[in-house]
């Protein structure tokens, strides 16, 4: 349905022997977001499931980096009732939190990969199994908080709600870039990571066509299909 889809739109698709998958070019940001789903409901509900991906996208790539530089440089940006809950859940953690988010974020990244080279009858049970036995035992330890078991396990959840498996890899891999950048630098980090993600976004180019197309450069007459699908009727057209 996605090979079909993008021909009708005037992309092409590549097919190679002995693989079941397609790439499809070019490719740009927004349709990492896209599911096949999306064309198959009212756009009503398509609209609120992408807004729910693309808010859950910004969660996966910055709740622990978010944490890590709220709970280290800037707790007074937090409600004091939430701030002393966290700072009593880490009182006996002997580790400060970006080496606590760096472990924790390892061992689910280990988990992940664990269950993905297992038997499928087995690999979804090492996940589920193992994730509540390691959670449980290393806060019970005193290794890492519950705050910061609860922050990776929404991270995971978030990054599965990506659509293309090769966009999560990327927000994994820069997840740990955001991490180190707020241990150091706290928002100031995070804000420069930011910074430098966006410039490199806006001077990608996929086989001649801007990767933020059509938002940067802006084309006002391609803006039906972004974030929000318009009805059927007005996707009439290809984009310029």
């Amino acid at each position: 349905d996605i090979v079909a889809g993008s021909l009708l739109e005037g992309k092409v698709a590549i097919l190679v022997d002995n693989t079941p998958f397609a790439l499809i070019m070019p490719f740009t940001f927004w349709s990492g977001l896209q599911a096949r789903e999306d064309y198959y409901d009212r756009f009503l509900y398509s609209g609120f499931i992408r807004i729910v991906r693309f808010v859950f996208f910004l969660l996966s790539l910055l709740l622990p980096s978010l944490y890590v530089a709220l709970t280290t440089f800037h707790p007074k940006l937090l409600p004091t009732a939430l701030l002393l809950s966290i700072a009593a859940a880490r009182e006996n953690v002997p580790f400060p939190a970006l080496i606590e988010a760096l472990m924790m974020e390892l061992v689910f990244e280990a988990l992940r990969e664990a269950g993905i080279r297992m038997p499928r009858a087995v690999g979804s049970a090492v996940n589920i199994v193992g994730a509540l036995v390691i959670g449980q035992s290393a806060v019970q330890a005193g290794i890492v908080s519950a705050p910061m078991v609860i922050v990776v396990a929404a991270t995971g959840i978030a990054n599965f709600l990506i659509p293309r498996h090769a966009m999560g890899t990327s927000v994994r891999l820069i997840r740990f870039a955001l991490l180190i950048l707020a241990g150091f630098l706290g928002l100031y980090g995070i804000a420069i990571g930011v910074i430098a993600l966006s410039i490199h976004l806006v001077n990608l180019q996929s086989f001649g066509v801007s990767y933020l197309s059509p938002v940067a450069p802006i084309a006002h007459g391609d803006s039906t299909d972004i974030i929000l699908r318009a009805p059927r009727r007005l996707l009439n057209r290809r984009n310029s």
